[in-house]
């Protein structure tokens, strides 16, 4: 696939995804994914291959609006998507705080488990998103159970070593919990995602994205 010559024009339409050839030569890299790139994966793990389990795949910028929006609203957003029924929730979690600005300069992953009533963060620069997913997980704790809070737990992850891949870590890290959580109800003890997993994972959602496409 070829981006030159096309940027701006639609590649594919999968169900709630629109994805452009901008969005594609994000892929190529060294460059920070955005909300596009990383619903898309979501949009695909929930409707292929997660669609008969219990798990919930929220969208970037529906986890951006939880942020920025009081307790009593978060019901508008959560009650349609069946939060508290699930047994696992996924939300890709960035850094901007400003309701006029969009995207940010960082991603991490925040999970819910409901078995554990527990949510846990797992960050590729450790200790940068670590106020937002606290604030995150209080506010959605309230919606949860006024009366019990849920568990913080910090989940190690293999370190970046740029300013542009957290992005593909969070959806590394995304592909590693899933099925751990599946299988034992649980996220503790989940291994770390390993290095040649995220240096292959832009070429594997832009083969992912071609074969969807048609090409």
């Amino acid at each position: 696939m070829s981006v030159t010559r096309k940027k701006g024009k639609v590649v594919l339409s999968y169900h709630d995804a629109l994805i452009t050839y901008d969005d594609v030569e994000l892929l190529e890299g060294p460059y920070w994914l955005n909300d596009t790139i990383i619903g898309f994966y979501l949009e695909y793990l929930e409707k292929e291959k997660y669609a008969d389990t219990n798990v919930c795949f929220i969208r970037p910028e529906v986890t951006q609006c939880l942020k920025l929006s009081e307790v009593g609203e978060l019901p508008a957003f959560l009650d349609p998507l069946e939060f508290k029924e699930k047994d696992l929730v996924i939300m890709p979690l960035n850094d901007c705080e400003d309701p006029n600005l969009p995207g940010g300069s960082h991603w991490s992953l925040l999970a819910y488990s409901k078995p554990e009533k527990t949510f846990y963060h797992i960050d590729s620069s450790a200790g940068s998103n670590q106020q937002a997913a606290r604030a995150l997980t209080f506010k959605l704790s309230q919606y949860l159970d006024k009366n019990s809070l849920c568990e913080f737990k910090t989940i190690n992850s293999l370190q970046q070593s740029n300013s542009y891949d957290c992005g593909v870590f969070v959806l590394c890290n995304i592909d590693n919990i899933v099925p751990h959580a599946l299988r034992y109800k649980t996220l503790e003890n989940v291994n770390q995602i390993k290095e040649f997993e995220v240096s292959k994972k832009r070429h594997d959602i832009k083969s992912l994205i071609k074969a969807l496409a048609g090409f």
